[in-house]
């Protein structure tokens, strides 16, 4: 009896206990972070829309205020996967993108005796430093190639599943189909500039990608709620925010946020005919000029050459690229597998770096990184600093150089057949029509 006792003693305890506290807490049987969904936090400036110091007047701007979301703050999503008891990667998720980082580090600060973090994105020369205990993270985000100075405030919180809200108000409308878009509407038609949305909607789910004349915005996830439109993305190189209202015609006005450093104001009609200019029309050459000249150190101590003795009666395509571009690291890869799959090809790619590090050992180190874990394949030499005009001086053949990245495909002859501005990647619809497009035009000129 005595020991029955005892029994219900302790389940009677128990029970008060629940009832205390409403759930059961069991501790985390790994050895860092808990497996599973997390979401995770940037906190930006309160301030989401763009400041107006010379009081000119912007339309409906006080109303844009979004209420179901925190101020400031640029949600994403990802998983802690583990490969057994102690390994573990993490994926980012944005869409139908999921992005997988294994270079992550765990330890004690011994200044706080906490648990720390570190899950770095070499490729862009950033990364997350934080602390955490049990199903929470805090820290920042910290981009190296900006300065040590751009640190933006982090938080994540496993088992949290949602993006920016776990509200589920009905939507004012569908947004799925193309959208015609203009950036930069709160200042002057210099300032402005043209971009193509393609949105895809289900239910309160909203993904889809921002087309410009100088790439896409990658894959954007998020919600709308009502009349609010929400989209975000986290990449490890940038942090994208849209928010928006659906106006009374249909039509959006909304204010789009990159890191701490840009954002503007944008508006948007539906149009299913929206383009944007050819992107091989963009940047020309010169006249007087047929062909590419130059010669840029590469990280090994060579010099990368053009014209040489290597190239003669090949097809080369010459890349200007940055390290720190995820349109970038997208053509690459698409590069990268047209090499694979012609490894017989009379073809050359030649990748020419423009860094946002003035200090040529830390380009020199960013592009190593960059060929550490993409492998390309190919060459990459430094040809400069992160400027359109400095790009533009390195080669002064060309007309202009308005985005990174810009192909420059050269015949077996050494003469320049074409120039393709920027880069829509794989969350555009535009990809699978270029990448038809290029393998024609590449196979034409290899005959």
């Amino acid at each position: 009896m005595n020991n029955a006792f005892r029994l219900i003693a302790v389940l009677l305890l128990a029970a008060s206990l629940f009832q205390q506290t409403g759930c059961i807490v069991v501790e985390n049987e790994f050895s860092a972070l808990p497996p599973g969904p997390w979401r995770g936090v940037l906190e930006l400036e309160p301030n989401l829309v763009t400041p107006n110091p010379d009081g000119e007047p912007l339309p409906e701007k006080l109303n844009l205020e979004f209420e179901e979301v925190t101020n400031g703050e640029l949600p994403f999503n990802f998983e802690v996967v583990y490969t057994n008891d102690t390994d573990f990667y993490i994926e980012l998720i944005n869409g139908a993108e999921r992005f997988r980082v294994d270079d992550i580090t765990i330890g004690l600060d011994r200044s706080t005796a906490k648990d720390t973090i570190v899950i770095n994105f070499p490729v862009y020369d950033s990364r997350i430093e934080a602390i955490y205990e049990e199903d929470v993270m805090e820290g920042e985000w910290i981009v190296n190639n900006r300065g040590e100075d751009y640190r933006i405030p982090f938080k994540g919180y496993h088992g949290k599943g949602h993006r920016f809200t776990t509200l589920r108000k009905t939507p004012k409308t569908d947004l799925s189909g193309k959208w015609a878009v203009t950036f930069g509407v709160e200042g002057g038609e210099s300032e402005q500039y043209p971009a193509v949305a393609e949105l895809k909607q289900d239910g309160n789910a909203l993904t889809g990608t921002f087309m410009t004349e100088t790439g896409d915005y990658r894959f954007l996830e998020g919600s709308v709620q009502a009349d609010k439109v929400y989209l975000s993305c986290f990449d490890g190189a940038h942090a994208f925010m849209f928010e928006a209202r659906i106006r009374e015609d249909g039509s959006l006005l909304g204010s789009f946020r990159s890191g701490k450093h840009f954002q503007t104001l944008w508006t948007a009609k539906k149009d299913p005919e929206a383009a944007l200019a050819d992107p091989d029309s963009l940047t020309g050459l010169k006249a007087g000029y047929s062909t590419l000249e130059f010669a840029f150190p590469t990280p090994s101590g060579d010099t990368l050459r053009f014209p040489d003795a290597r190239y003669e009666g090949k097809v080369v395509i010459v890349q200007l690229l940055g390290t720190w571009c995820p349109n970038c690291r997208d053509e690459t890869e698409f590069l990268k597998a047209y090499l694979e799959n012609h490894p017989q090809a009379d073809l050359e790619v030649i990748g020419l770096a423009f860094e946002r590090y003035e200090d040529p050992e830390k380009a020199m180190a960013a592009i190593r990184r960059f060929k550490d874990h993409l492998n390309p394949g190919y060459e990459i030499a430094l040809a400069g600093p992160a400027d359109k005009l400095a790009a533009a001086a390195a080669l002064p053949m060309l007309s202009e150089v308005i985005a990174y990245p810009t192909m420059i495909i050269i015949n077996k002859n050494g003469e320049v057949e074409r120039i393709h501005t920027g880069f829509n990647g794989p969350a555009t619809s535009a990809y699978v029509d270029f990448r038809k497009e290029f393998n024609t035009f590449i196979a034409s000129l290899l005959e």
